[in-house]
């Protein structure tokens, strides 16, 4: 049998307050074209379907009609929550998403009831069961736990020993003959960061070493790291990575789906399907002129751009009209002293407000004659009797008086 294993698409996402709504929905596309030129029984989706918890309407919508294009194609839909999403709002939908013929888990359950998802493929007539594992914070493995027994788990053991202890269950669904998977979203010990993680729920006692799996699973598809990367364990464990770089630390990772090709007697052969349709994301370096020289090398790509020469009054302005997909810009390190402030307050009370501003200017590299004079004509105007916030001459005579004291005639 056949199924495409993909995770962490993160509809939703923005980055640096750009909108990415429409690159999504285009690799979203792709992804059900392929679900379908494959001809595929399953697709299985590891995490993270949403960015936030809290999702908007339109990022709904997207995610709800892309489940369904590909439920059309005739493959079963098997989605688990990741960190990113709301678990409890999961399982409200669950009853709708199943009489849609989609299943979509929030939150870990006993093989009973819901924990292995069983269903017959297509195009082979094998038995198929996926283990089903949603993220779960160290906070709920032991609520999880409880599953498991009559009485309260014991608040004891690590987070790897408890979620051992989980999918042990889980795999008690497997049955001889047939094709069984675990899917889960976690992090296993020693795999590498894609770069946009959530490092808080990715670290330390979050990281699970890929021997919790056993050697029964034909194949582990997991999700929340964002790197295309398998692991050394008894049985093939993999993360496909995300099908988009949300952020600018994924800019050199490759965005795929992994297709999978597995029977009960053979191995599990995977064959990495690039995605072409999202955005390129660049960090560029160069002066302002040699930057402007290469707009049309850049295209559509989204771009971090450090500008390799001092900052002056409206550089970035111009540079964000020039490169309009420019979301980041800095001034290059190298261009940038480092800061040294002197620590006597008395030679800096000495210094008039001039000489301070001139200060700051030069730590940063800030060398524009016309900021100098902005701030000169601002600090005028500011200091000035007649500046903003200074109340008039008489007004002040007329305040210093009193109440009810006569005006004294010259």
């Amino acid at each position: 049998m056949k199924f495409l294993h993909t995770s962490d698409w993160h509809v939703g996402k923005t980055l640096k307050n750009r909108s990415r709504h429409a690159e999504q929905a285009a690799v979203l596309a792709e992804i059900i074209d392929i679900a379908r030129d494959q001809e595929v029984d399953a697709v299985l989706i590891a995490g993270d379907l949403y960015e936030t918890a809290g999702p908007s309407a339109e990022a709904q919508t997207l995610l709800v009609q892309a489940l369904m294009a590909l439920r059309a194609t005739g493959a079963e839909v098997i989605a688990i929550a990741g960190n990113h999403d709301h678990g409890t709002t999961f399982e409200a939908y669950r009853p709708l998403m199943r009489v849609a013929g989609i299943q979509l888990l929030g939150q870990a359950r006993r093989v009973d009831d819901g924990g292995m998802v069983t269903f017959t493929a297509r195009s082979t007539g094998e038995r198929v069961n996926v283990a089903v594992l949603p993220f779960l914070s160290q906070r709920y493995a032991i609520k999880a736990m409880q599953l498991l027994s009559a009485t309260p788990a014991q608040n004891a053991g690590r987070y790897d020993q408890q979620l051992r202890d989980i999918i042990d269950h889980l795999k008690t669904g497997f049955t001889p003959g047939a094709v069984n998977l675990v899917m889960a979203h976690l992090t296993v010990t020693g795999a590498a960061f894609g770069g946009g993680e959530r490092q808080a729920q990715s670290i330390f006692e979050y990281s699970v070493p890929a021997t919790v799996f056993g050697a029964e699973p034909h194949y582990v598809a997991l999700g929340h790291l964002h790197r295309r990367q398998s692991l050394p364990a008894p049985c093939p464990v993999h993360y496909c990575g995300a099908p988009i770089a949300v952020d600018f630390g994924e800019q050199d990772n490759t965005s795929m789906v992994l297709l999978v090709e597995v029977s009960p007697t053979t191995p599990a052969e995977v064959t990495e399907i690039p995605l072409t349709r999202g955005r390129r994301l660049r960090t560029v370096y160069g002066t302002f002129a040699q930057l402007l020289a290469r707009a049309d090398e850049f295209g559509e790509d989204y771009l971090r751009v450090y500008v390799s020469e001092p900052g002056r009054a409206g550089l970035v302005e111009e540079l964000r009209t020039a490169l309009p997909n420019a979301l980041e810009i800095r001034i290059d390190p190298k261009f940038v002293a480092a800061t040294t402030r002197s620590s006597s307050a008395g030679r800096m009370e000495q210094q008039t407000p001039q000489e301070l501003f001139d200060a700051y200017c030069a730590e940063r590299t800030v060398d524009d004659e016309k900021v100098r004079a902005l701030f000169a004509r601002l600090h005028d105007e500011v200091t000035s009797a007649d500046g903003p916030g200074r109340r008039p001459a008489a007004t002040a005579s007329a305040t210093s008086r009193g109440p009810g004291r006569p005006r004294k005639r010259q």
